[in-house]
């Protein structure tokens, strides 16, 4: 019998881990590979899966279609004993396996990041997940629906705000996409111009995107300000109600949406393997080894791997660094089986970039500043490059040239999935009308004329290793990292 390894996770680490060990591991080695979906979320494309422009299954691999020698088995992993060498899994039949392995890869990657802000749980929406992404393209489309046959304004106005909280690449560019999806499907609803659509970004920080120049993000604030985009900096979401959120400054926002891009943190299953972590990362050496374990490896962002280019300081949760450590990891893993010895990680950051639609970006590429449309075609250019499989890139070309020559799809897919009973309607029954019924408006302020819960992201067996972002042009992803 082969050596057995076991793979937790099918992000960018755990995929590109597995793809290695399938071409150079030993011929009996057993690969298996556990993810709570069978597919791979490329991270950095759902801004534009939410905005419309991206059909969202072609933002997402699936993992059979790429995986020759790895058995994918489709749950959830729960916890495991490093000493007995087994996992314990929740599989999606309903019952609990246990998986025992020779060598075990612990790329569970990470979830939102969450604060005890009252409300932000029940009425928050996250933008981590493909389900996500869909979701808020079809709530932009349902409220401009609903709103569009409510004659009350103020009623009106909160179906028709949107506040994003993060001033990081994830918040700005599902800002930007669903801006601009939100405005040009506006033309269509002519008594919700009237009252106009409102987007406003929030965060804690004196600016937004410290990972880069002062001026790129000077130059993104004016470009997002110009397309109408209010920004509140130095300023935290104190309570998120059913209608509106209020500010720490007590200023109140009628709003039916909060989106909430504020950072990710380590699956809180890598803490119930057994393992040491620090801050709830799995702590490992540089050559991504467990400590304490022989057999144990651990990558991504569970995972604190010492950064190269900041020695005493874990490397941020991006997915350019997920993916150079999948690759390096299965190689470890293979020099260990083999008899030789594992290599240390040495990649240091190549830069990150966000996209602002309307052919706008701004990069940040080792040290050299780039904005407008050059960084645009670099981000479009790196997201193919970096996108597996050819029948995926010919995918993600297609939509991009129908962008440019159709407008986008209008119709609400709320219930694609949800098919009623046989024998009840095809269409839903209308919401309580409590639900629509229009708060006071908000007292003046001087001065001032679901869950987000710790839930497995989509595309990890109880998280994602992919990060923030994409690679060495992160466009997605934690709100407080560097991508």
């Amino acid at each position: 019998m082969g050596t057995r390894v076991l793979i937790l996770g099918g992000g960018f680490g755990g995929y590109y881990a597995a793809r290695q060990l399938e071409r150079h591991a030993p011929a009996d080695t057993q690969i298996t590979l556990i993810n709570n979906t069978n597919y791979l979320t490329y991270a950095p494309l759902l801004p534009g899966a939410a905005a419309g422009t991206l059909d969202p299954r072609h933002v997402v691999v699936p993992l059979r279609e790429h995986f020759k020698r790895t058995a994918l088995r489709v749950g959830w992993v729960t916890d495991g004993d490093p000493k007995e060498q087994v996992i314990h899994v929740d599989m999606m039949s309903g019952r609990q396996a246990t998986f025992g392995y020779d060598q075990l890869i612990v790329a569970l990657g990470s979830v939102a990041r969450t604060f005890p802000v009252p409300g932000l749980v029940e009425h928050g929406v996250g933008f981590k997940t493909i389900e996500e992404a869909t979701k808020l393209r079809n709530r932009i489309i349902h409220n401009l629906e609903l709103a569009e046959g409510l004659d009350d304004p103020f009623e009106r106005r909160a179906f028709l705000s949107y506040a994003f909280v993060g001033g990081g690449y994830a918040g700005l560019e599902g800002m930007a996409e669903l801006a601009d999806f939100a405005h040009a499907a506006l033309k269509h609803y002519p008594r919700c111009q009237q009252a106009g659509l409102k987007f406003t970004l929030i965060d804690i920080a004196p600016r937004i995107m410290p990972e880069i120049q002062e001026p790129l993000a000077d130059f993104t604030m004016n470009i997002l300000g110009k397309r109408g985009i209010d920004f509140r900096l130095e300023t935290s979401v104190k309570e998120v109600r059913d209608d509106a959120v209020v500010l720490s400054t007590d200023e109140v926002l009628p709003c039916r949406t909060l989106v909430w891009t504020a950072g990710v943190k380590a699956s809180p299953v890598g803490s119930q393997l057994g393992l040491e972590c620090d801050r709830g990362r799995i702590v490992v050496d540089s050559t991504l080894r467990a400590k304490g374990f022989d057999n144990v490896w651990a990558l991504g962002d569970v995972a604190a791997v010492p950064d190269p280019a900041k020695p005493g300081l874990p490397c941020p949760p991006t997915a350019q660094h997920a993916i150079r450590q999948g690759t390096l990891l299965g190689k470890n893993v293979i020099e260990v089986l083999k008899g030789g010895q594992p290599k240390p990680f040495t990649f240091k950051t190549l830069g990150s970039f966000a996209d602002l639609g309307h052919h706008q970006a701004v990069a940040n590429l080792m040290g050299v500043k780039v904005k407008g449309f050059l960084a645009w075609v670099i981000a479009r250019s790196y997201h193919l490059a970096w996108m597996p499989g050819l029948d995926r890139k010919a995918r993600l070309v297609a939509d991009w040239v129908v962008q440019f020559l159709f407008p986008r799809d209008l119709a609400e897919m709320n219930r694609i999935g949800h098919t009623p009973a046989l024998d009840q309607p095809a269409l839903p029954a209308a919401p309580p009308k409590a639900q629509l019924q229009a708060s006071p408006a908000p007292p003046p302020v001087p001065g001032n004329a679901r869950g987000l819960e710790d839930r497995p992201a989509a595309d990890g067996a109880s998280g994602s290793d992919t990060g923030s972002g994409s690679g060495e042009a992160q466009p997605s992803g934690s709100d407080t990292e560097s991508r």
